[in-house]
């Protein structure tokens, strides 16, 4: 069998060379895995700028937001200002299998995205909780904390999907209307972790800092805004290559991350689609709850700020 061959006129090269140490996968693994679940994961990158993962031969991984120079006039872009690296970005747009075979060819394990579309830079899709457990229990902990992020939005009347991150976590999406700017979803998101942590402070904790964690589940509120998040069906750069997999409510206390890699997922798949056909309708974020985030400060820069003053606690 030839290493190379043309799929869309995307000329696809090397495929019979390992992924990268660790995979028990090949460039073909991944470049078949995304071809397969194409339908699924294309509509939730579309319209999204996009950040990838990508691991070449002999180098460390890395996270490519701005185009290659060599990138293809077919695949569309956009031009976004990033505040971090003060400078103006061209993301590109995986909104067809043509892009997306391209991109598995520059072997971009994984793919992040922003939670607004091109058309509307100030109405996030979703709210999103990353839930991020602690080395000690890991991915069981990580699931009790999503029931109690599923019981605050159902206090909240609100509803959610769920999947793995693909590591050790749990992500839960809350899909939201357009009626909400972006500070106004930061904020229910902030709410809704701090309404979470009060139904078990054992378990679960809005502590951005990891020192203060005490070994609880980290509520993660702080992917609103500019932030990505790994989207559904995303391979991960892990040993196996797990994928990022929705999961029904009723079955996460039966699943485990490695449950799901690019080799299994397409079998238990099975010609479905759990992330569309799991998520809620949009819906409108409470006054009150919107109202409680306004009150909570951003974890980011509480921490940024705590850092500082325990810095001059020591010198001092």
């Amino acid at each position: 069998m030839s290493s190379d061959e043309v799929r869309d006129e995307v000329s696809l090269t090397n495929l019979d060379q390992p992924l990268f140490k660790g995979a028990e996968a090949t460039k073909r693994d991944l470049v078949d895995y995304l071809d397969a679940v194409r339908d699924r994961i294309i509509p939730v990158l579309r319209d999204r700028p996009l950040s990838v993962i990508r691991v070449l031969r002999g180098q460390d991984p890395f996270m490519q937001k701005n185009v290659p120079k060599y990138t293809p006039a077919w695949v569309r872009t956009v031009s976004m200002w990033a505040e971090s690296s003060r400078r103006e970005v061209s993301y590109a747009l995986c909104n067809d299998r043509r892009t997306l075979l391209w991109f598995a060819n520059q072997r971009a394990v994984e793919y992040h995205v922003t939670l607004v579309r091109t058309d509307r830079w100030d109405r996030p899709t979703h709210l999103v909780l990353d839930l991020d457990p602690p080395e000690a229990g890991g991915f069981r902990l990580a699931v009790q904390a999503a029931h109690l992020v599923r019981r605050a939005l159902a206090d909240a009347g609100l509803a959610g999907a769920v999947k793995t991150s693909g590591a050790k976590g749990v992500h839960v999406f809350v899909p939201v209307d357009t009626h909400a700017p972006i500070e106004d979803v930061a904020a229910a998101t902030r709410a809704i972790a701090a309404r979470a942590e009060r139904l078990d402070p054992v378990l679960a904790t809005t502590a951005f800092i990891r020192e203060d964690r005490g070994g609880k589940v980290f509520l993660d509120s702080t992917r609103a805004g500019g932030a990505t998040v790994v989207a559904a069906y995303s391979p991960r750069l892990r040993p196996g290559v797990p994928v990022s997999f929705p999961v029904a409510w009723d079955d996460l206390d039966r699943v485990a991350p490695a449950d799901f890699t690019i080799h299994t997922a397409i079998r238990l798949l099975d010609g479905g689609d759990p992330w569309a056909d799991g998520m809620p309708q949009p819906q409108r974020l409470p006054a009150d709850l919107v109202a409680e985030g306004h009150t909570i400060p951003i974890a980011r820069v509480q921490a940024m700020h705590e850092g500082k003053r325990r810095a001059r606690a020591r010198r001092g």
